[in-house]
């Protein structure tokens, strides 16, 4: 789709990339949680979950896991934070889940997610690690 920014991610404009695959693409949100915040998308374009194609369903979830795990053994997460959203607050109108990593006192309460930045050189430092954690998984 021409105007969506995921769709343009997924084909190419710039990005910190960390999973790129047959079906799924995975990229740090420039506006992250915390550092180490992922959002995966299918790379065809549709809006909910409840328009991604039944094949790609389990794939879908099955990418989520292993981001969740990079977070934990890349960036010293706890935990991580999975999540999506459909229509209501879903600032961009293509599939994403957010996998968010965590830990104890992080600060992140209920739903009022105060958002950081990356410093220069930090985004693709962070991408880095989780493709190296993501390898490792795959292992």
């Amino acid at each position: 789709m021409a105007d969506c920014v995921f769709c343009a991610i997924v084909a190419g404009a710039p990005a910190d990339v960390v999973l790129d695959e047959e079906h799924f693409v995975a990229f740090l949100d420039v506006r992250p949680l915390f550092k180490g915040h992922v959002l995966l998308v299918p790379r065809v374009h549709v809006v909910t979950l409840p328009d991604l194609p039944a094949g790609l369903r389990d794939g879908f979830l099955e990418a989520t896991q292993r981001l969740a795990v990079a977070a934990t053994t890349a960036l010293g997460a706890q935990g991580t934070f999975v999540a999506m959203n459909n229509i209501v607050s879903q600032s961009v109108p293509h599939l994403h889940c957010h996998v968010v990593p965590r830990t104890k006192g992080d600060g992140l309460r209920g739903f009022f997610w105060p958002r950081t930045k990356y410093a220069d050189g930090e985004a693709a430092a962070c991408a880095a690690k989780l493709r190296e954690a993501l390898a490792a998984v795959d292992g």
